[in-house]
């Protein structure tokens, strides 16, 4: 279910995606079950249906998020923020001192969140994902 979600919200991406950065990031089921053992994947439901997903992990002083998708249909309502309100908490409960991500430059709509919830552009890398190009943001976690 999880690897539906994904593919169905990166789909219309996939053009501009490498083959395998595309693989890379609408994982299959045996790619997310992997994940589920090597930090917290959460779901988001709407109706009882399953329309958002978010997969972390810890490195360093920092959680990184890995991945996050929302259904097209389900965009907009707040969901995006609710995974990230999630990954906040999360963090702070580990005593992280920041949230960080690598995103590709044509998720406008995911950048524009990021940036609303206090994401800022880094230098740090990745730069790419087998050939699509990436770039990261952080957000710093207040005391």
């Amino acid at each position: 279910m999880i690897a539906g979600v994904l593919m169905d919200s990166f789909i219309e991406y996939e053009p501009l995606y490498t083959p395998e950065g595309f693989a890379a990031t609408a994982l299959n089921a045996r790619d997310v079950t992997a994940r589920l053992t090597e930090g917290p994947v959460w779901v988001a439901l709407s109706d009882n249906q399953l329309v958002g997903t978010m997969s972390v992990v810890v490195k360093g002083d920092a959680v990184y998020i890995r991945g996050m998708a929302v259904l097209p249909v389900s965009r907009g309502q707040g969901i995006g923020k609710m995974l990230l309100d999630h990954a906040e908490k999360y963090a702070r409960a580990k005593a992280c001192k920041r949230l960080s991500l690598s995103t590709t430059p044509f998720l406008i709509e995911a950048i524009q969140l990021y940036e609303r919830s206090g994401f800022v552009r880094t230098e740090e890398e990745p730069h790419d994902l087998f050939g699509t190009p990436l770039f990261s943001m952080q957000k710093t976690l207040s005391a």
